[in-house]
């Protein structure tokens, strides 16, 4: 559990201290990302307006396709260096490489966590320590109000076979919650380096929603990261299978080298996508 504590109160100091560190640093996003210009609020969980991050294929303009579209947390660790607080996920190259590669191509869609509300709207429930509990909220809002509106303005396949969610820390935890709780919106969840000891409450919420059939579910976690996280992750693997989660849909990669933070998801993100998009 130390490691865990340590690797959150390293991201909740990062996450208040990183706009005064990137003046410095040289932006590195790649043409095909951009951040709508429209403005969203999500009155119930705070007044803080939330950008939101687009990642566009790279034959987007050049052609007539619609797009399977994953849906992503920490939009400012996503793509761009120049505003991420420790290094960045490079989604953006790895999807051009991936496409560049086989063909297929993917629309992200990564909305600008709250800074220092970021334990509030990535967690379900409350701890008595770290507060948190409107996670309910924030993947209410991505369900009904922006996703709709992605489906109405990009070129999108906006059914659940199509749709991801993929998240790391808190975002692993929120991304799991919003696959299970809402099956048939998202088909495609990454649980990334997943904060399963936020709650005990996930336990009980698992055995309710855990009998799934049509979600394809991964569970990444890194040896490094300690032996509490290695654990807990197999115990929701085991949780899920034991409910009915369906096994040939659900896989848990344990890396040795892993470590909390963005280098170790950047460099299993590729892999991750084609593992739930059935890409060879």
């Amino acid at each position: 559990m130390k490691n865990w504590v340590a690797c959150f109160l390293f991201f909740l100091l990062s996450s208040l201290l990183f706009g005064q560190e990137t003046a410095v640093r040289t932006h590195t996003a790649t043409s095909n990302v951009s951040i709508i210009e429209k403005v969203f609020v999500i009155p119930e969980l705070n007044s803080i307006s939330h950008k939101i991050w687009v990642y566009l294929p790279p034959d987007y303009v050049t052609s007539s396709k619609k797009y399977p579209v994953i849906y992503m947390h920490d939009a400012q660790n996503l793509f761009d260096a120049a505003t991420s607080y420790s290094g960045e996920w490079e989604v953006d190259e790895s999807l051009n490489k991936l496409f560049n590669k086989t063909g297929k191509g993917f629309i992200v869609v990564a909305v600008e966590n709250g800074g220092d509300e970021r334990i509030n709207e990535y967690t379900p429930w409350l701890h008595k320590k770290y507060g948190g509990g409107k996670g309910d909220l924030y993947i209410n809002f991505i369900v009904n109000t922006l996703k709709p509106y992605i489906d109405a303005t990009y070129r999108t396949k906006p059914q659940q076979k199509f749709t991801g969610l993929i998240g790391s820390s808190l975002g692993g935890l929120i991304s799991y919650y919003g696959g299970l709780k809402y099956p048939k919106v998202f088909g495609k969840i990454g649980a990334l380096s997943t904060s399963f000891w936020f709650s005990n409450e996930v336990v009980i919420f698992t055995n309710k929603k855990g009998n799934l059939n049509k979600v394809k579910l991964i569970l990444l976690v890194g040896e490094k990261e300690g032996e509490d996280v290695v654990l807990d992750t197999k115990n929701i693997e085991k949780q899920l299978l034991e409910t009915g989660f369906k096994s040939k849909n659900l896989k848990t990669k344990v890396n040795p080298e892993g470590q909390h933070n963005e280098a170790f998801w950047k460099s299993e993100f590729s892999e991750i996508v084609q593992w739930l998009y059935n890409i060879q």
